[in-house]
């Protein structure tokens, strides 16, 4: 099935030198055998491990879908379709997720993508519909298929691998070491690469105890924030109110921070996402979903408001900090007289909040809606462009520019975004009048 694809363009493409040991192993692996199992820590290169060999895999000529890849996220199954994209390898992708209009998706489909990308609920409900033909899949990727299970997706997935007849590779990916494959996968004895550290964890993460005084840990939380030198950090809690209400009660206190979970519109999620990754909010206080499979920054900091049931929760939410020989600090925040899980080690240093400290600094950049994309004919050189030559802005006042279909995000310096808006309002980008403001 090998083509003469070079690879050389595609690691131009992806803005890297060179592939890592566990990269090409994994390539190598999943061209050679029918069934493979790679467990590699968050953070470590995973999602181009497995797209890599799929160019050798594609065949051109092959007008239907080629490749499955099923994701438990829809921000998981976005991520993987941009690297996809950012490789250029000139195949056709799709995705498919709630929340996301399905006349939308089966209109795309009537094209069939050569890769298929899409959480268990969707796609299921695609093969039900019998919107694309699944006989031309000989590939099957689950990636993170330990959180799919969690999620209770096991129904879909077995319902969809049932209904692939002609699979003749099946990669299973997950960060956990450990987990048991379920029957309906179809894989037997895999070739098992497993680039977990014994310890699951870098030694350059430290854990320290933060003791709170008060039942509701709030004020402890501010304290904290306020010690970190106005770093960021992303807060963990357990229900998706309690990430709403912390958010609101630090906003009050003076402390930039907003919220993120799976109960919130996916336009309202990306947003949430697009503003703590171009530092408009310092803080984002999250639920397990932001503890694995999110494109946001290496984190310094993590913060325990609440602790998971279990320890590899606890793990992925501490791998989101000290990845790829960085070093971080996961505090976790407890009541003096909370239980703590069997999981936490004894021997936990304390860490004393120093007293007095002042607010963190307010955030350097606020986040720019432009109601224009893609589609659009827009750009990142159109906005940088217009924003400087019309607007005035210098090159340190323009940070992350995010481009999506049909709207735009860019981080302006504080400081500059109210001139900017005054001088563009009249202004037209590429003899276009777009809406220009500040996100919501």
């Amino acid at each position: 099935m090998e083509t003469n694809q070079d690879v050389a363009p595609v690691l131009s493409n992806l803005g890297i030198t060179a592939f890592n040991p566990m990269q090409k192993e994994a390539r190598e692996a999943i061209l050679a055998e029918k069934a493979v199992l790679l467990l590699a820590p968050t953070g470590s290169g995973k999602t181009i491990a497995f797209l890599l060999p799929l160019l050798q895999l594609l065949q051109p000529e092959q007008k239907t879908v080629q490749c499955l890849i099923l994701a438990p996220s829809r921000e998981l199954a976005l991520q993987i379709e941009q690297v996809w994209k950012k490789m250029g390898t000139g195949f056709k992708v799709n995705v498919c997720y709630g929340g996301h209009p399905m006349a939308t998706e089966i209109q795309n489909l009537s094209n069939p993508p050569a890769v298929l990308i899409g959480t268990p609920g969707r796609i299921a409900d695609h093969i039900d519909r019998k919107t694309f033909d699944p006989d031309g899949i000989h590939t099957l990727i689950l990636d993170e298929f330990d959180k799919s299970l969690e999620l209770g997706f096991h129904d879909q997935m077995s319902f969809i691998i049932g209904g692939l007849r002609n699979l003749k590779k099946r990669v299973l990916v997950s960060a956990t070491a450990g987990v048991s494959i379920p029957d309906f996968t179809g894989v037997r004895s895999p070739a098992r690469l497993d680039f977990i550290p014994d310890d699951d964890r870098d030694k350059s993460l430290t854990t320290k105890i933060v003791i709170s005084e008060e039942k509701d840990k709030v004020d402890t939380l501010f304290r904290l924030l306020c010690s970190l030198d106005s770093e960021a950090a992303l807060i963990f809690c357990n229900h998706r109110d309690a990430a709403e209400r912390t958010s609101a009660i630090l906003n009050e206190m003076g402390v930039y921070s907003t919220f993120y979970h799976g109960g919130m519109e996916q336009d309202d999620r990306e947003r949430a996402l697009i503003q703590f990754r171009n530092g408009s909010v310092s803080y984002l206080i999250t639920t397990d979903l932001a503890a694995r499979g999110l494109d946001i920054p290496e984190m310094k900091y993590v913060i325990h408001y609440h602790l998971p049931m279990h320890e590899h929760e606890f793990l992925h939410r501490n791998g989101r900090t000290a990845r790829m020989h960085a070093s971080g600090t996961a505090y976790i925040l407890l009541h003096r007289n909370e239980e703590r899980p069997r999981y936490l080690p004894d021997s936990l240093e304390e860490f004393i909040i120093p007293t007095n400290q002042p607010l963190p600094n307010p955030p350097r950049f606020q986040t720019i809606y432009v109601s224009g994309g893609k589609k659009n004919k827009l750009n990142k050189v159109d906005i940088v462009g217009f924003f400087s030559q019309k607007g005035g802005l210098e090159k340190g006042d323009l940070g992350l520019i995010e481009v999506k279909d049909f709207i735009s995000f860019a981080a302006v310096r504080t400081s500059k975004v109210k001139d900017l808006l005054a001088k563009i309002k009249d202004e037209k980008m590429k003899g276009k009048k777009y809406k220009i403001e500040v996100a919501r």
